[in-house]
């Protein structure tokens, strides 16, 4: 699906074409200047976000509400279910429908997949998905796209090697389908069966003409990456622990692994938060790009807010 940025609903990772992420990641880069020297532009002045949470997250929520507070906006948050209506037996369509009426842009997270697709064939403002059950994260996957031009300076021919929760791990599905519009991508999905990628998006990306090599040997898999993405396994999603427990600790990245295994220029990614699959050792390298990883969002979604509320050209 083609389309603009201006007053659209971003729900995946599948509306966006290499056009609009290169528009995007050039004014992306025109971010970082007005978070650092809090001068400049404040475009979104008037303009009112609702920051819908209603599933756990501490480290979206915050990015989306700093993006729009360093651009001048004003931010209204609900977080959890247990604080909203919808604890009360309200449905979304409805908490969407009067929502609405009180700000600008809505960002949504929520644990049901296909949540964001309902706000949005209701809403007549829009509705940015940050997240609806184990379906999509667009925005993760747009911030983790530029963290990759960033460290590599490229997005073309790289080996990326997906490691833990690749079953309902968002994340790494909208990623693996981003990627899918650049050159020459080689995959690398490491996981447990139980957890390996669905068999939908690999048939997807195979069918799109990328090698695709499904493997539970990380150590392997490493010597070849130019990106190493972990995820954690997440206990949340399985319903019985015995199940979690068997695998909590197959895939743990230590810095003695990366010098011994990797590329010297491997990039580490992982969308945080993260439990023990990357040791804080590992923290103090100069591949470790996680933390860098996660102040991009910041500027991605500062951009992503301009566009779609059309303030762009405010931005010099």
């Amino acid at each position: 699906m083609r389309m603009s940025f201006h007053n659209q609903h971003i729900i995946s990772v599948d509306q966006f074409t290499t056009e609009m992420i290169d528009s995007l990641f050039r004014l992306s880069q025109k971010m970082e200047p007005i978070v650092q020297n809090r001068k400049g532009p404040k475009p979104l002045n008037g303009y009112v976000l609702g920051n819908l949470f209603f599933e756990a997250s501490t480290r979206s929520r915050m990015s989306f509400a700093s993006a729009f507070y360093y651009l001048g906006g004003l931010v209204n948050s609900t977080v959890g279910m247990v604080f909203s209506s919808i604890s009360k037996g309200e449905t979304l369509a409805d908490t969407i429908r009067v929502i609405q009426s009180y700000c600008d842009i809505i960002a949504l997270r929520h644990p049901e997949i296909g949540s964001a697709c309902e706000a949005a064939s209701i809403s007549r403002v829009p509705i940015i998905n940050a997240g609806d059950g184990h379906g999509e994260h667009p925005t993760q996957a747009l911030l983790d796209l530029y963290t990759i031009f960033l460290e590599k300076g490229t997005l073309d021919h790289l080996t990326i090697t997906m490691v833990g929760d690749l079953r309902f791990g968002r994340t790494v599905h909208s990623l693996a389908r981003l990627l899918c519009l650049q050159k020459g991508i080689r995959f690398k999905f490491v996981a447990p069966q139980v957890v390996q990628m669905p068999e939908d998006i690999v048939t997807e990306i195979k069918g799109k003409g990328f090698e695709v090599e499904i493997s539970e040997d990380l150590n392997e898999a490493m010597k070849s990456s130019d990106i190493i993405y972990s995820t954690r396994i997440q206990r949340e999603r399985f319903e019985h622990p015995k199940d979690y427990e068997s695998i909590e600790n197959l895939y743990i990245l230590t810095k003695e692994k990366i010098q011994s295994l990797c590329k010297k220029d491997v990039s580490i990614l992982h969308p945080l938060p993260r439990t023990n699959e990357i040791d804080t050792g590992v923290d103090e390298m100069s591949q470790a790009a996680y933390f860098r990883q996660a102040q991009n969002g910041l500027y991605v979604r500062m951009a992503l807010f301009l566009l779609v509320l059309g303030r762009e050209s405010d931005i010099q």
